[in-house]
Formats: structure tokens, C-alpha cells, sequence
């Protein structure tokens, strides 16, 4: 019987990894068994290569790609619709006229003494000689005045038409009134006075009317507590005035203009 055919006749236990080693090469080689055994590893050996096998490497997870963010069109540009002209001509609106603007002056002032002050209103314009064409429509006071002569004052009325005023300052002017009433020694009689550049005139329907000039005249005097306006002529008659207002005013403001014009009058 050959040694082949003993060992399969013997129950062995199934081999190890070690001894399936070992029978394979007893198989292949044959008579040189016993030396191949020996060469088998024991289970020492086998765990110390086990144990020397280098430790399996973990898989390393794919690095991740880099996303790559869709790239966004620009939009185009949307074309902005032209509007066609429109055939109708605009309408044609008026500026309001500025007073500025016109051509020629409203109002024209001029003194025979230069740089009076213009007053129109007690608002100041400007000095003589003046013009302007910037004023409102309507009655307006006014007023010119220069230092050392008397003032003058007139009514205007502004409209379309240039008003011109000539102050004559060097000129003396006398144009005052006052209603009044002639006190007689029984009675008295209303009338009125009045004074100018010849001298100073009674008028009423009475045989009292008089005119005196101021060369003849002597005495001329206001008594405002009295409420009474005298005048004398030189060498001759007295004349004793009232009025029935409330107050002596008005006869206050004609004793004063007329003797202010004498002055004037006076050398």
C-alpha cells in the first residue's frame, strides 16, 4: 500500500490552515514529506504575520468637485419708446406784465432845488429829479421835501397817462381856506376865508365881504383856547372869526400857512 493510499484510509479531523499547508505539499513533493513538514508555520508564527500585515487603508472618500455656479446672462437693455412730436403747437402763455418793464414812466418829479426826497404814500422813492414806472393804479398821496423850504403835498391819481409834478421850492405858494363865522357885535354871518398871494379875502353873501393885502395888514392872530381867528386891518377895522367845529384846528392850520407865506413875501 502506498502512503498515499494509508493516509486516506485514516480519519483525520480536518486541518488546519497550517496542516492544509503541510498535506499540499506532501501531495506535490511526495517522499520529501516529513522535511516539508517542518517547514509548515506554527500557530505563533502564523498570528505574527498576521499581526505584521500592515492594517488595511480606509478608502478616502472622493474630494468633493467644485460647484461651478451657472454663470446669468446680462439682460439686455430694454430700448426706451421716443415719443413721437405732437403735430399740435403748444399754447402760447402770457407773462403778466411787470411794471418794471414798461417803456415809459407813470409818475415824474422834478424840483428847482436837486435831491429833494419823493414820498409817495410816507413810502421814500428816491430824490429829484425822479421817475418810475413801477406804481399801482389808483389815488396816491404825495409828498416832496428838501431842508430849509416848506414841504409840498398833492393828491395824484395814477393811471395810463404820466402824472408830472414841478416843485417849486424857491416859489411861494398860498392857496388856504377855511369856513368860517364873522362874529358882529349883534349877530354874525357864516362865510368863508381865504388867503393868497395878494393878501386875504372874506366872501359872503353879506355886506361884510373884505379883502386885505398883506401889506396893509396889522394884525393877524389865532387864539386856540378861544377858538377865535382876528384880523385887523392897518388903521382900520377888526375882524374877529369862529367856526363850528369842535376844536380850533382848521383855523390854526390857515393862521399858520398864510403867515408862513409872509415870511416868504417879507425882504
Amino acid at each position: 500500500m502506498s502512503l498515499l493510499e494509508h493516509h486516506s484510509d485514516i480519519d483525520t479531523p480536518a486541518p488546519s490552515r497550517a496542516g492544509r499547508a503541510a498535506m499540499i505539499g506532501l501531495i506535490v513533493i511526495g517522499g520529501a514529506a516529513a522535511a516539508y513538514v517542518s517547514l509548515a508555520p506554527s500557530d505563533e508564527e502564523e498570528l505574527a504575520a498576521t499581526a505584521a500585515d500592515p492594517p488595511p487603508v480606509a478608502a478616502r472618500a472622493p474630494e468633493p468637485e467644485p460647484v461651478v455656479e451657472p454663470s446669468v446672462p446680462e439682460p439686455e437693455p430694454v430700448p426706451v419708446p421716443v415719443p413721437e412730436p405732437d403735430p399740435t403747437p403748444a399754447p402760447v402763455i402770457a407773462k403778466p406784465s411787470v411794471p418794471e418793464s414798461r417803456l415809459e414812466p407813470l409818475l415824474r418829479v422834478a424840483s428847482d432845488v436837486p435831491g429833494a426826497s419823493v414820498f409817495l404814500d410816507r413810502r421814500f422813492l428816491g430824490t429829484t429829479p425822479f421817475e418810475t414806472g413801477d406804481l399801482p393804479s389808483g389815488p396816491h398821496r404825495l409828498n416832496v421835501s428838501s431842508e430849509g423850504y416848506e414841504g409840498f403835498s398833492q393828491e395824484i391819481e395814477i393811471g395810463d397817462e404820466l402824472v408830472s409834478v414841478d416843485v417849486r421850492f424857491l416859489e411861494v405858494h398860498l392857496a388856504a381856506s377855511v369856513e368860517v363865522v364873522h362874529k358882529h357885535r349883534f349877530g354874525s354871518c357864516a362865510g368863508r376865508l381865504r388867503a393868497d398871494l395878494d393878501g386875504i379875502h372874506y366872501e359872503t353873501t353879506d355886506d361884510d365881504a373884505f379883502s386885505i393885502p398883506f401889506a396893509e395888514l396889522e394884525q393877524h392872530v389865532v387864539e386856540y383856547l378861544e377858538h377865535t381867528l382876528t384880523i385887523q386891518r392897518r388903521d382900520g377895522r377888526t375882524y374877529n372869526f369862529t367856526d363850528e367845529q369842535d376844536s380850533a384846528d382848521a383855523l390854526f392850520t390857515f393862521h399858520r400857512e398864510v403867515e408862513r407865506a409872509r415870511e416868504r413875501l417879507s425882504p
